[in-house]
């Protein structure tokens, strides 16, 4: 490498190896637009394998439910109105054993963890559902809240529900809301709720999807069953 300054003339030379200037910039333009290209390309991967592992997740969540029912003269869980640690969660105490876990719950309960719970409710950094007892170590919700006024399933008979294949069994918190955790429209915040947030669910029939959830802009999603045009209802009727 040379590189020479005259003051008096004010010229500036240099020289790498035969390349120019432009030659180097060029290049390197082009090498920081593959880091771009490979860093979007990993990224879209990564987040396509957490969609994933929820998909499983809320597959095994929603066979370890039936299977419950099925043992329980095909009756699904009764939640009471607010047991420890909550009318959301209790269900897991009833179900967890269909999927292997004995014992007390954990954070090591992956089954019942999805890769992108972010938590809901504490100032500056929530703690994931799946990382805290409050919410017995469970990303995932049952349609069982059982309030009045909330259309629910908690305590039905699987023959009782009419439409099985559009009857919310089990999903991921953020259905309540609804937010999104996989394509969230608010960033980490878990505020504002908005229409159409993309929420993994299961259905009583047995099958997951990916669907997005409907909101009034007053009303918490769970509240009541969304307007037509939606596949899915909380209310077994």
């Amino acid at each position: 490498m040379l590189l020479t300054h005259n003051t008096g003339t004010e010229q500036v030379r240099l020289r790498l190896s035969g390349y120019s200037l432009t030659e180097l910039l060029a290049t390197s333009a082009a090498i920081a637009l593959v880091a771009a290209v490979a860093f979007a390309v990993l990224t879209s991967m990564q987040t396509k394998a957490r969609l994933a592992i929820c998909r499983a997740n809320v597959g095994l969540i929603s066979k370890a439910v039936l299977m419950y029912a099925h043992d329980h003269r095909e009756t699904l869980p009764l939640l009471n109105p607010s047991p420890p640690p909550g009318m959301w969660w209790w269900y897991k105490e009833q179900v967890k054993r269909y999927v292997g876990l004995t014992g007390p719950s954990s954070a090591n309960d992956k089954v019942f963890a999805c890769p992108e719970d972010r938590g809901y409710g504490e100032l500056g950094n929530p703690v994931p559902f799946c990382q805290s007892a409050k919410t017995d170590f469970n990303s995932y919700v049952f349609n069982g809240v059982n309030l009045p006024g909330i259309p629910n399933i908690a305590g039905w008979r699987l023959s009782r529900v009419r439409d099985p294949a559009q009857t919310l069994l089990v999903m991921e918190w953020t259905a309540h809301a609804p937010l999104s955790w996989h394509h969230s429209k608010t960033g980490k915040r878990n505020e504002p709720f908005y229409n159409n947030a993309l929420n993994m669910v299961g259905f009583v029939d047995g099958h997951v999807d990916y669907i997005p959830i409907y909101y009034d802009g007053i009303n918490p999603a769970y509240t009541r069953d969304p307007i037509g045009g939606y596949n899915y209802k909380y209310s077994g009727d």
